[in-house]
């Protein structure tokens, strides 16, 4: 079957399908860096928030040891909404269902008022940026008693 120079096929496409193609790499350029921009961007992000967890912790154990209050108080409340409008979200609360993924347990007990694996105390908070884990929250974790055998 010949083909005609319009049709797209063949080493003599058209200057219209050669423009077609043209435009259509470029786009799936454009896609691909504005793409690659986010990953980085998400990476750079996670990568500073993973930094300052450590001052986060700091600022736990002020406000546990009753040391947050005034001026550092309202200093440390606007460093939390800071990080949390770049994403950072902080979980692992007692009653929580214990999950390996998002809990590391660093203590055990059995309870008979639980059903399941209970976080009963959360030792070091975790932090998240959407999908991505930054650390785990570190718990004591309850489990029922063994059942009869």
């Amino acid at each position: 079957m010949a083909h005609s120079a319009g049709d797209g096929e063949g080493p003599h496409a058209g200057p219209d399908e050669d423009l077609r193609r043209l435009k259509a790499d470029y786009d799936n350029y454009r896609r691909r860096v504005h793409r690659d921009r986010l990953a980085v961007r998400e990476i750079a992000v996670s990568n500073v928030l993973g930094r300052l967890l450590p001052v986060l912790d700091a600022i736990d154990r002020a406000r546990v040891a009753g040391e947050v209050v005034d001026g550092f108080g309202a200093v440390a409340d606007l460093l939390e909404t800071e990080l949390g409008s770049l994403g950072l979200q902080s979980f692992g609360e007692p009653g929580d269902a214990f999950d390996p993924v998002l809990h590391l347990a660093v203590g055990y007990t059995r309870s008979t008022v639980v059903t399941e694996p209970i976080c009963i105390e959360v030792v070091r908070t975790g932090y998240r940026v959407g999908d991505q884990l930054l650390r785990p929250a570190e718990v004591v974790v309850a489990e029922p008693p063994p059942g009869p055998v």
